[in-house]
């Protein structure tokens, strides 16, 4: 049995991760830090409040002295820090949360660890930090450029993948320097259940519905590996039950897709979904782009953002023999299930929009 600290667990990813330990392992104890910023949401883990074993505590990560009291009364032996500010297009225009959230709250949750695990003696033996990172402190492939390694040199181009690689260094070093064990895993692009619409695949899904355009920036050729969230989450527990203490694992999907190709694969599985459900018409009567089976023309290309990385791809291998780590979706199955929960759930997206 294990006691669980989920930093950022009302989040996306967060949440889904929180949803699928509390199924795998229900003995276990499962506490949820969460700021409740833009893209956190208590919505996400609603359904497990009523657990027992389940805690939500609304709190910052930067406040050192609430994660040690958390760590000492719920005798926290597994950290997983998903919390994070990661929209690149907000780190451009406002880049002082992304250092205060991503870099000094990292910081401050590797001290309190220190302090609770290390010097107050609490679980100096039994004990693991698992950081999550991205695949976007590597920088940028060109077409034909063989995918990031762990030993891939870090050259982060927004301050979003700046601050997220500042705080992969400072993991890293309470490992070497204070003997804190820890793990760090580092991947490609998610999409699935919970995703705010703010960004790629959400947005287009949901803007269909509501005849909304289709924005993709630039020729959008710019290619990204696409990751199923719970692909992503199995990962991470592969990471936490067999990662070996101060290394790093890529977790990829194998799904290298162009963003303009996956807008137009959204619009038709939507047609497709319209087509053969009447029933989706009536309830979004609003899409009448996709119910007459034309989603596509929704599709509009606007004014590049700057930095766009053209290129990430993550090579996995590492992950797969030593962990056994291999994703279960591909891009296509991965989206049809992911329409199908924005169609079953438009009471969580609809206020967000």
């Amino acid at each position: 049995m294990s006691n669980l600290l989920v930093t950022g667990g009302a989040g996306f990813i967060g949440a889904n991760f929180v949803h699928y330990w509390m199924a795998e392992y229900p003995e276990d104890k499962v506490v949820v830090l969460d700021a409740l910023t833009y893209a956190g949401n208590r919505a996400n883990i609603a359904q497990l409040t009523d657990r027992q074993n389940f805690t939500f505590c609304h709190g910052n990560i930067c406040d050192t002295g609430l994660v040690e009291v958390l760590l000492k009364e719920h005798r926290i032996d597994t950290l997983v820090n998903f919390a994070a500010e990661s929209h690149v297009d907000r780190s451009i225009t406002g880049p002082d949360a992304f250092i205060e959230t991503n870099i000094i709250g990292t910081h401050s949750l590797l001290k309190a660890a220190k302090k609770v695990w290390l010097e107050a003696g609490e679980l100096r033996e039994a004990h693991r930090f698992h950081h999550v990172s991205t695949d976007e402190v590597y920088g940028t492939l060109a077409a034909g450029e063989r995918p990031f390694r762990e030993s891939t040199p870090y050259a982060p181009n927004s301050p979003y993948s700046a601050s997220k690689a500042a705080s992969d260094h400072l993991v890293r070093a309470y490992h070497h320097t204070y003997g804190l064990r820890v793990t760090t895993s580092n991947c490609s692009n998610n999409y699935g259940p919970y995703h705010f619409p703010e960004k790629l695949i959400p947005l287009v899904i949901t803007n269909i519905l509501q005849d909304r355009p289709l924005p993709i920036y630039g020729d959008g050729r710019q290619i990204r590996d696409w990751l199923y969230v719970e692909d992503h989450v199995r990962g991470i527990e592969l990471v936490l039950k067999k990662g070996r203490h101060g290394e790093c694992y890529n977790i990829g999907g194998n799904n290298e897709w162009a963003n303009v190709d996956i807008v137009r694969l959204i619009c038709e599985l939507m047609n497709q979904s319209f087509g053969s459900n009447p029933q989706l018409g009536e309830r979004y009567p609003n899409a009448t782009k996709v119910r007459s089976g034309k989603a596509e023309e929704l599709i509009s290309f606007v004014t590049d953002r700057a930095g766009h990385d053209r290129r990430y791809a993550i090579d996995a291998r590492k992950a797969s023999a030593e962990l056994s780590y291999k994703p279960r979706q591909s891009l296509e199955t991965g989206i049809r299930k992911t329409i199908q929960w924005y169609l079953d759930n438009d009471s969580w997206w609809g206020p967000l929009k």
